[in-house]
């Protein structure tokens, strides 16, 4: 959710200053980008199996100490890996546990080098496809701060009301290895994880999954000990500090016959606020069951946790941090006003889309922030309807800068555009008008979180699994939609008589028109996609465009009574009106 701060420079973008098929390649990387983005034979010789992170936090001096142990599995012999770990982090010993079943407390230090914020691993004899080993880094330093979280990654030191400290961590696209050892990279998930977080004396630290055990120590401060049961994405992991007052509910689905735990850790001053806020978890969480399936993590339960930043989709352990207000900190940045609290809504809906599906590289995070923000669409449909949805869907139109492709550049660590946020929900929205059928549409949703839970995807495992389930081949529309900048232009010449309309109409993909057709650039790359008009007053119907010049015939209609469904289908229009004479 980190970017949607820039919505609101966006707001002065319409969607007529696209550019002509800017794929957004021109970009320079550099070798640190290539060491974060690329699934070298350093990284894709292992999978991680668990992580077992346990560190110490010491607040007045903003410096963290310990260590991650990292189980893994070898995929081909190799003498050496890379883990990843900021370079201001300083790495105290690497360990070995020689064999899978030996604690690797008390071997030798494994040999490594450093290059930017890659940790290169070598091992003494080769391991061999199939093992399973464990390493343990011991570092220790004080990780980058967040000057603007969560839109920059690092920690937030804060404090509460009463002088009490507030820290809390947000790290999507910058990195969890900015805070802690780990194989950085998207495709990889650990099966499940241990986190242990030692904090001073009077505070709480809430983390993923479920609370298994709170140690107080002999210094007296205390060690809280969370276990996560799935895989969990690593710009997931998180850890929140404070002096948290807690309140807790269940939730039932009868569909599933599951509950749900409900756990939420607020500072003590807004308890009564929270109270009454978080009201809006279980609406939201029966539209959410109804379409997406069962929450994805009900053995670890639903946390919302009290930050000090506006929010992020930590896994089972969502930080909440918009005063408890409905919009976006009180602001309804879709101008429709439809009431709810933004960050529960929004961060909810990546439990599915981007936790329990992931990318496997952030170039398609459209798949996490689309789905996401076509859930908010969906969530209105469910309390108010569908022609409430079709208006809040629409708000995000103004949204959209139309400047680079959705898609970023794959192995360099590089999002795509912005736009991935309202762009990446009209898509949707209008892949759901094309296909005219909302029966299948819903069971293709569904079908999505069925067949890819709990695991790490591509863009083109969505858009075959959407083109296979539909019977509609949407190949080119999404081409089109996800790796250019621009959208399909519907143009059309409009002939009136005296009782009909004569319309040549085609899709234009880039380029300006004029009242000669000479005038367009060179030959448009085949697109075809159906969309609705008014072929009789007041009726909607399809027709469907391609690059190719078609005509059609309206008996009893005057040019003003012609309408296209822009309402359905996120396109462009261009309307040319031809006299007799032309």
């Amino acid at each position: 959710m980190k970017h949607i701060l820039l919505f609101f420079l966006l707001l002065l973008i319409t969607q007529e200053g696209y550019s002509q098929f800017d794929f957004g390649k021109n970009k320079k990387f550099t070798k640190a980008d290539t060491l974060r983005g690329t699934l070298s034979a350093y990284r894709s010789c292992y999978d991680v199996l668990f992580y077992d992170l346990d560190i110490k936090v010491d607040i007045d001096k903003k410096f963290i100490s310990g260590s991650n142990t990292i189980k893994f599995l070898a995929n081909n012999d190799f003498q050496m890996l890379q883990i990843d770990l900021f370079e201001n982090m300083k790495i105290e010993k690497i360990e070995f546990a020689m064999q899978a079943n030996e604690n690797s407390d008390g071997q030798p230090g494994l040999k490594y080098t450093r290059q930017y914020n890659a940790v290169f691993i070598e091992f003494p004899d080769t391991i061999k496809e199939g093992s399973v080993r464990s390493i343990k880094i011991h570092y220790s330093g004080k990780p980058q701060s967040a000057k603007h979280a969560p839109w920059d990654g690092g920690f937030s030191w804060d404090k509460d009301k009463e002088g009490n400290p507030w820290v809390g961590v947000s790290c999507q696209g910058t990195g969890a290895s900015l805070w802690w050892p780990c194989k950085d990279h998207q495709s990889d998930e650990p099966n499940e994880m241990l986190i242990r977080v030692t904090v001073p004396p009077g505070l709480m630290n809430v983390s993923n999954g479920r609370l298994k055990r709170k140690t107080i120590l002999p210094d007296s401060c205390t060690r809280f000990e969370w276990f996560v049961s799935y895989p969990i994405n690593n710009y997931d992991v998180t850890l929140n500090i404070a002096n948290y007052k807690y309140f807790g509910d269940t939730y039932f689905n009868p569909d599933f016959k599951d509950t749900l735990t409900l756990d939420y850790f607020v500072l003590p001053s807004n308890y009564e606020k929270a109270k009454i806020q978080f009201d809006q978890v279980k609406p939201m969480l029966d539209c959410y069951y109804k379409l997406f399936g069962e929450y994805p993590f009900v053995k670890d339960g639903y946390k919302l946790v009290e930050a000090p930043y506006l929010g992020m989709e930590h896994q089972s352990c969502i930080a909440y941090g918009n005063k408890y207000k409905n919009g976006y900190s009180g602001i309804d940045m879709s101008g429709t006003g439809y009431e709810f609290d933004y960050i529960i809504i929004h961060e909810s809906a990546h439990e599915w889309w981007g936790n329990s599906i992931t990318t496997n590289d952030i170039a398609d995070m459209w798949i996490h922030e689309g789905f996401t923000t076509y859930a908010e669409a969906l969530y209105i449909e469910c309390l108010y309807g569908y022609d409430a949805y079709l208006e809040y869907i629409n708000s995000e139109k103004i949204k959209v800068g139309n400047e680079d492709p959705l898609i970023g550049n794959y192995g360099l660590n590089n999002e795509g555009s912005n736009d991935m946020y309202p762009k990446g929900a009209l898509l949707i929205h209008t892949l759901r008008s094309i296909m005219n059928d909302d029966a299948k549409f819903f069971e293709i949703i569904k079908g999505i979180q069925a067949t890819f839970k709990y695991q790490t995807i591509n863009s083109r495992d969505i858009e075959k699994y959407i083109s296979n389930n539909s019977g509609i081949d949407f190949s080119n529309f999404f081409e089109l939609y996800l790796r250019s900048s621009s959208i399909p232009k519907l143009s059309l010449k409009i002939k009136e008589d005296a009782w009909d309309l004569t319309i040549d109409y085609r899709y234009t993909l880039f380029g300006t028109t004029a009242f000669k057709e000479e005038i367009y650039p060179e030959a448009q790359p085949f697109y075809s996609a159906p969309l609705k008009v008014t072929l009789k007053k007041d009726e909607f119907s399809f027709i469907y465009p391609t690059t190719e010049w078609q005509t059609i015939l309206i008996r009893d209609m005057r040019a003003s009574e012609f309408f296209i469904a822009t309402d359905l289908f996120y396109i462009d229009k261009e309307f040319i009106f031809v006299n007799e004479n032309d």
